[in-house]
C-alpha cells in the first residue's frame, strides 16, 4: 500500500487579463524574477539588509538593488548605499587593519611569458595537471589575502600567502567566507588547499590556516584531518567552529561541525546520522544553529555546544514543513533570519522562531508574479524500492489538475550525484514551469542523495549504473501506474549525473520512455576519466584510472556502467545539450554521444552554448533553452500518439 503525505493545495484567484484567462508561470517570468541574497544583519540586530538582483532579456543584463526591512516584518525601504548599515567582517574587530583579496602572478604560462619576442602568440604552456578548473584555464595567478591598513587603498599590504601557488579564496566557488578575523584582531584565519598540479587535482585535503598579524608566522590548524575543512567562525566567546570531512578525495564525505575546546577538537555531528550544509553561531556562543537535508528537504537545527568531556546532545530539529530552509543569515533575539524556498517559490527572507518554529515573511520580491498565477500542487509520495526500502518522491502536477484526465509525464534525474533532491527552486530545471507546461514530474530521491541517512548517501560510490538505476524506474513505474498518467507519453530529463543517468537509462528502459533529455552528461566514462579536471571526483566515484586492471571496482564501472558501451540499444528520440566552457563534465561527452545517436538513425539534436559552463548564465541563453526544451518535450512527448 502506498503512503501519501501531501502538500498544502494552493489556491488562487483567476486574474483576469483581457481575454479572461488565468495565467501560468512562462520562461521569461522565470528568467526575470527577482533573486534574493542577504548582506546581513544591522549591527543592532533590528533589521535585516538584502539585495534583490534581476536579469534583463532584451539587454542580456542584471541589475541589483538593496533593501532593508524590519527584523519582526513590516515596510521595506529601498537603500541607495548600504554604507555602515551592515559591519564589514574584512575589517579587523578593532578596526585597525581590513582583508582583501587580490590575484598574484607566479608562474608562467603563456608563451608571452616565456619568449619576448612572439607578443601574438597565445599559446599554453603546461608540465603538470590543474591546468584548467570548471570554465578556466589556469594561467600562473593565484588569489591570495592581503593584510591593510583600514585606512590604505592602495594596492599593497602584506600577503599572507607570499610566493606559494595556493588559492584564497578557493577556486571556483569559494568567497570572502574562507578568511576571518579572530575577535581580538591578533590573528587571521584562511582556508586554502596547499597542494599544487597534480596532487591539487586529486585531493580534496583543504586546511584552516591562522596568521599571527605580530609575529607574520602561520599555523596549520587542521593537518591531522585529510578532507576538507571549510567555513571557520568564531562565537562571541572566542571558541573556534568549522565543517569537516574526514576521507581525502570524496568531496560528498559525511560533513560534521567540529568545535575546539581547550585545544581539543570535539565532533558535535559525529553520531548524528545526516549531514551539515552551513552553521552559525547563537549571539551568546552557546548554541550552534546550522541548515541539513533531511526526508527530501532542508531544514534548521538547533545543537548545545558542550563544555569539555561533556555529553554531547543530539540536534534538535527546528523548523519543519514542505518547503527548504536553505540557509541561515543571523540570530536576532528569538528569532533565526533565513532564507526559506519551495518548488512553488524561490528564495525569500524569513524570520523563524527558535522556540516554536513559527515563520514569517520579511521580504516579498516576487510576490506580485506568484500572486498572478496557478501554482502546483506537489505531493510527497513514498515508493517501495527493488531491495524493498523506502524511497521519498516528489510528485509536481500541473495547475488545475484534473485527475479524470491522462497528462504526460517526465522523470527527472538530479545531479551531483550526491545533491540533494530537496524542496529546491532552479532557474532552470524549474519543475513549477514544467507543471505549467502541463507536465506531472516525478523526482526521487533516489540512492546518493543525503537527507535519508549517510548509508543511503554512499551508496552509489562505484555503482553509478547499480541500484540507483533500479530506483528510478521504482519510481516512474509507481506513479505511471495512476490513472492520469498517459504511459505512452513518458519522457526522462537530467543534468549532470542525472545527464549520465538519461544516457544509461536510454539503454536499459525497455520502451518505457518516449524521449529523453541530458545536459552536460557524462557518456563516456574513460574520455570523461581523461579530459576532467578535479579527479578525486572520478577516482572516487567510479574507482579509479581505466588502465588500472587491478582495480576490480573501477573496471566493473568502465564495464558494466559506462554508457557507451550499451549506446547500441538507443532507440529514442534524445535532446542533447553542452556547454562549451564545460570543463567538469567537457564537451567531448556530448557530442560523441550526439554522434552516436545521429549514426545510428536516432533522432536527436544538439544545442550546444559555445561561452556557458556546467549551467547556463546568460539570460538570452537561458531563454533559448527554455524553448528548445519545450519545443522538444511536445514534439516527442506531449503531442505523441
Amino acid at each position: 500500500m502506498h503512503k501519501f503525505l501531501f502538500a498544502s493545495v494552493f489556491t488562487v484567484f483567476c486574474i483576469t487579463f483581457g481575454i479572461g484567462q488565468s495565467q501560468v508561470m512562462t520562461p521569461e517570468q522565470l528568467i526575470q524574477l527577482n533573486r534574493v541574497s542577504s548582506v546581513g544583519l544591522t549591527e543592532d540586530g533590528e533589521r535585516v539588509v538584502y539585495r534583490s538582483t534581476t536579469y534583463n532579456i532584451e539587454t542580456n543584463a542584471r541589475s541589483t538593488q538593496y533593501f532593508s526591512v524590519s527584523v519582526d516584518g513590516g515596510d521595506i525601504t529601498t537603500i541607495d548605499k548600504v554604507g555602515d548599515l551592515v559591519k564589514d567582517k574584512n575589517i579587523s574587530p578593532d578596526g585597525k587593519w581590513k582583508l582583501v583579496s587580490k590575484d598574484v602572478k607566479l608562474q608562467n604560462v603563456y608563451g608571452t611569458d616565456h619568449y619576448n619576442d612572439v607578443p601574438k602568440s597565445n599559446v599554453h604552456i603546461y608540465d603538470q595537471l590543474n591546468y584548467r578548473h570548471w570554465d578556466t584555464w589556469e594561467d600562473g595567478a593565484y588569489s591570495h589575502v592581503f593584510l591593510q591598513s583600514a585606512t590604505d587603498d592602495s594596492d599593497g599590504g602584506i600577503d599572507l600567502m607570499k610566493g606559494e601557488p595556493y588559492d584564497c579564496p578557493q577556486k571556483p566557488f569559494g568567497g570572502d567566507e574562507d578568511y576571518i578575523w579572530s575577535p581580538d584582531s591578533k590573528k587571521v584565519l584562511y582556508v586554502t588547499k596547499k597542494l599544487e598540479g597534480t596532487a591539487y587535482a586529486k585531493s580534496t585535503n583543504s586546511n584552516i590556516y591562522e596568521y599571527n598579524v605580530e609575529t607574520r608566522t602561520t599555523t596549520n590548524l587542521t593537518e591531522y584531518n585529510k578532507g576538507y575543512d571549510t567555513q571557520p567562525a568564531f562565537s562571541s566567546k572566542g571558541t573556534l567552529a568549522w565543517l569537516q570531512m574526514k576521507r581525502d578525495g570524496y568531496e560528498a564525505d559525511k560533513n560534521d561541525i567540529i568545535v575546539r575546546l581547550d585545544n581539543t577538537d570535539m565532533n558535535l555531528t559525529a553520531d548524528w546520522d545526516g549531514t551539515v550544509n552551513g552553521f552559525i553561531w547563537s549571539n551568546d556562543g552557546s548554541k550552534i544553529y546550522f541548515t541539513a537535508p533531511v526526508g527530501g528537504t532542508v531544514h534548521a537545527f538547533e545543537l548545545d555546544v558542550p563544555k569539555k568531556k561533556k555529553k554531547i546532545s543530539a540536534p534538535k530539529q527546528i523548523s519543519e514543513g514542505q518547503f527548504d530552509v536553505n540557509g541561515i543569515i543571523g540570530q536576532s533575539g528569538k528569532h533565526l533570519i533565513v532564507y526559506r524556498r519551495d518548488m512553488n517559490h524561490a528564495s525569500e527572507i524569513y524570520n523563524l522562531n527558535i522556540k516554536s518554529g513559527d515563520m514569517k515573511q520579511l521580504s516579498h520580491a516576487n510576490d506580485d508574479v506568484y500572486n498572478n498565477i496557478k501554482l502546483s500542487n506537489i505531493e510527497k509520495r513514498i515508493v517501495k524500492t527493488t531491495d524493498g526500502k523506502d524511497m521519498v518522491t516528489w510528485v509536481i502536477y500541473p495547475p488545475d489538475f484534473d485527475p479524470s484526465k491522462k497528462y504526460p509525464t517526465l522523470l527527472y534525474c538530479q545531479g551531483g550525484p550526491q545533491g540533494a533532491l530537496s524542496q529546491f527552486y532552479s532557474f532552470r530545471w524549474n519543475f513549477q514551469l514544467m507543471a505549467a507546461n502541463g507536465y506531472i514530474i516525478v523526482a526521487p530521491n533516489r540512492r546518493g542523495m543525503p537527507g535519508h541517512g549517510v548509508e543511503w548517501n554512499e551508496q552509489i560510490s562505484k555503482d553509478y549504473g547499480g541500484q540507483n538505476m533500479q530506483d528510478y524506474l521504482s519510481a516512474i513505474d509507481d506513479v505511471a501506474n495512476e490513472s492520469y498518467v498517459d504511459k505512452n507519453r513518458l519522457g526522462c530529463i537530467g543534468a549532470s549525473y542525472g545527464g549520465y543517468s538519461v544516457f544509461y537509462l536510454a539503454s536499459i528502459h525497455e520502451g518505457r520512455f518516449k524521449s529523453f533529455i541530458s545536459h552536460d552528461g557524462i557518456f563516456n566514462l574513460q574520455s570523461m576519466y581523461g579530459t576532467t579536471e578535479e579527479l578525486f571526483f572520478v577516482n572516487w566515484d567510479i574507482g579509479g584510472p581505466y588502465w588500472d586492471k587491478s582495480n576490480a571496482a573501477a573496471q566493473k564501472s568502465y564495464a558494466d556502467f559506462n554508457p557507451i558501451n550499451f549506446v547500441d540499444k538507443w532507440d529514442t528520440p534524445i535532446l542533447i545539450i553542452q556547454g562549451g566552457k564545460d570543463f567538469r563534465v567537457p564537451i567531448g561527452q556530448s557530442l560523441e554521444a550526439f554522434q552516436a545517436a545521429q549514426l545510428q538513425g536516432i533522432k536527436s539534436k544538439l544545442l550546444y552554448f559555445p561561452e556557458e559552463n556546467h549551467w547556463v548564465l546568460s539570460a538570452q541563453n537561458s531563454l533559448v533553452w527554455q524553448r528548445e526544451f519545450y519545443k522538444w518535450l511536445d514534439e516527442t512527448v506531449k503531442n505523441v500518439e
